[in-house]
């Protein structure tokens, strides 16, 4: 019965490790995209007001 448990757990080892990585990876991207979004907001939020434009709705 031991070497069953291994042979499942050996079997769904790299699947779960491959599944991690791509959760890391893709909340990685969302992240940077959502800061990348918040600080081109700002960034464009000052550039309206230093030109005199309404703020973006």
């Amino acid at each position: 019965m031991d070497g069953v448990w291994t042979g499942i757990i050996w079997a769904l080892a790299p699947t779960v490790l491959v599944g991690l990585v791509f959760w890391v990876v893709m909340r990685a991207v969302v992240r940077a995209d959502r800061s990348e979004r918040k600080a081109y907001a700002k960034i464009e939020a000052q550039e309206r007001a230093r030109r005199g434009l309404a703020p973006k709705p």
